[in-house]
């Protein structure tokens, strides 16, 4: 190797840097992540070196505070008075006592208080508003349902009747006492309809 020169020997002696993570990776994920870490790194320095400047910079071209060791009699007088804000709202109170009228609850108009806020108001109303629907439809099928068989039990009681009715007597005639009965309860439930 040729030896080198004094200007060359300079810039081999700065420093190179610092390292992230291992330095035999092999490409892929875990190198991609370390020089992501590793460039955030030098953006943040970098963001904290120029947050300094500027603070720096600020420092020199603001005036001197007013508060230092060797202040004046005047500074004194006047950093003891108040700011006419402060001495109003101090003053405010004593007669905003006195001027207080009493509602007809017996609360000064001072105290009034709010309801405390709810949250998810609107998910909780629509949640009960359907349950409620979800109730009507249930008790809507359970009605149809008891309907049904109420129908069924009335229909199978019917047909055993008209069953008991059709049978042959002992001397293998039809029972019409029976059948009319049945036949005449029939025609009623079709007029009341």
């Amino acid at each position: 190797m040729a030896k080198q020169k004094p200007a060359e020997q300079g810039k081999s002696a700065r420093r190179k840097g610092f390292s992230v993570g291992p330095a035999n990776l092999p490409d892929g994920t875990y190198r991609r992540k370390v020089h992501k870490i590793k460039k955030d790194l030098i953006h943040k320095a970098k963001l904290k070196k120029s947050y300094a400047k500027l603070k720096e910079r600020e420092l020199q071209n603001a005036p001197p505070k007013a508060s230092s060791v060797l202040a004046t009699s005047d500074d004194q007088a006047a950093s003891l008075e108040l700011h006419p804000d402060r001495q109003a709202m101090l003053d405010g109170p004593e007669t905003s006592i006195e001027v207080t009228d009493q509602t007809e609850s017996g609360r000064s108009a001072s105290k009034v208080y709010r309801s405390k806020p709810v949250p998810f108001e609107r998910a909780a109303t629509l949640a009960r508003q359907r349950r409620e629907e979800a109730q009507a439809r249930r008790e809507a099928i359970e009605a149809s349902q008891q309907q049904r068989q109420q129908k069924l039990e009335e229909r199978e009681r019917y047909r055993k009747a008209m069953a008991k009715a059709r049978r042959t007597g002992p001397d293998g005639q039809r029972k019409l006492g029976r059948e009319s009965k049945v036949l005449l309860e029939k025609v009623k439930k079709i007029v009341r309809e």
